[in-house]
């Protein structure tokens, strides 16, 4: 990767982007490896990411010329930082927190866990153990206004690029929310729409269901309605009883957000309202 650029553009859509971005590239003598777009039709949005081999002499110039052949107010970005940084929220429940710790320690996360916060200290000594800070903010005695700014000053200091939520359940304000839009990431255990807010498991064994799943997705005001990054299932059958489902279920939000982090680790997913472009 020390050899590559990376070029991310979104821009209202029109015609010939495709050929006029190339040409620019092939001006500063880059050589593209590869390049997915796409476009929002309905919108007229127009979404690439592409990957050359080589670096410009002058990444400024580049966006510049960029920028220049491209429809006004465009968004373009080369180059985005490849080792990101993450603040992870915890509260009881350790499976997604510990496979986000192992991949951190093994180096396969493509990222840094730069602290985890929890509203319990149950997962303190855990976290610990792989040598990253642990702080612990109760919420019990406090207003929400209160305890989320003290979330929110202990995370500050961090400069996240995301703030990961590992079965973090704590429904968060829209002030919060907006003070780090666009970062915050949720695991939910269930294939949303289907089943929001708490106990899925139990409302899901009620209806009968025969898949479970899980979903990926960043946070908004709406409730577990944020733009989706990943989903997956899982087939289930009559015999499964809550604890069943539960524990399986477990399996899927671990693989669903260690998923959806190595896609934002990538810069594969960009967003278009409610919903996001995901470059696999």
């Amino acid at each position: 990767m020390h050899n590559q650029t990376l070029i991310l553009i979104q821009c209202q859509d029109a015609v010939g982007l495709v050929a006029s971005i190339a040409q620019v590239i092939a001006q500063h003598e880059l050589n593209i490896v590869t390049m997915r777009e796409f476009v929002d039709e309905e919108n007229r949005k127009f979404f690439l990411r592409v990957v050359c081999s080589g670096v410009p002499k002058e990444v400024t110039l580049l966006q510049y010329d960029l920028l220049a052949h491209l429809p006004a107010q465009a968004v373009v970005n080369i180059n985005p930082a490849r080792q990101k940084k993450l603040v992870v929220l915890v509260t009881k429940e350790h499976h997604c927190l510990a496979d986000i710790l192992v991949r951190h320690f093994f180096q396969t996360l493509n990222a840094t866990v730069e602290a985890v916060i929890g509203n319990y200290d149950i997962l303190q000594d855990f976290t610990e153990k792989f040598d990253i800070p642990y702080h612990f903010i109760s919420h019990e005695n406090k207003t929400k206004e209160v305890f989320e700014e003290e979330l929110a000053t202990r995370i500050a200091p961090y400069q996240p690029d995301y703030i990961v939520l590992a079965k973090f359940m704590r429904i968060l304000s829209p002030t919060f929310v907006a003070r780090f839009r666009g970062k915050l990431i949720n695991i939910h255990h269930s294939f949303l729409p289907a089943f929001i807010g708490a106990n899925p498991y139990r409302q899901a064994h009620k209806r009968g269901v025969k898949i479970i799943g899980a979903t990926a997705h960043f946070v908004t005001n709406d409730l577990d309605e944020g733009p989706i990054i990943v989903q997956r299932t899982k087939s289930i059958n009559h015999s499964y009883d809550v604890p069943n489902m539960v524990t399986a279920g477990k399996e899927i939000e671990k693989a669903v957000l260690s998923h959806a982090i190595h896609l934002l680790m990538e810069d594969r997913v960009m967003l278009q309202g409610n919903k996001t472009i995901v470059f696999e």
